[in-house]
């Protein structure tokens, strides 16, 4: 393919990246733009007067570590898909150059 092509595509991938950056500039969580279902359903939850079973044995002594400890969560799930996944690809690829 000609490399004209490829900078209009990265051209446009740009674009896309860039104009909902701009168009939410200066805008956050304040407005609720960038709010997730954690914040709104905690209240809604609250109003049906739902009492919990039971309290958390240790809570996080910050939002950080609190969003470490999830993305180290995450990645150790990946890491745990992405072998699984290439086990069985790993197999299949060795069971196609027996079979040739």
């Amino acid at each position: 393919m000609d490399s004209k092509y490829y900078i209009v595509l990265l051209a446009l991938v740009a674009i896309i990246v860039i104009i909902p950056l701009a168009m939410y500039s200066g805008m956050g969580e304040d407005e609720g733009y960038f709010g997730g279902a954690d914040s709104s359903a905690g209240p809604v939850i609250e109003e049906t007067g739902y009492e919990p079973w039971f309290s958390s044995i240790w809570e996080p002594p910050s939002g950080e570590i609190e969003s470490l400890l999830f993305a180290l969560q995450a990645a150790i799930g990946a890491l745990i898909i992405g072998y699984i996944l290439g086990y069985f690809h790993g197999q299949a690829s060795e069971r196609k150059k027996f079979e040739k």
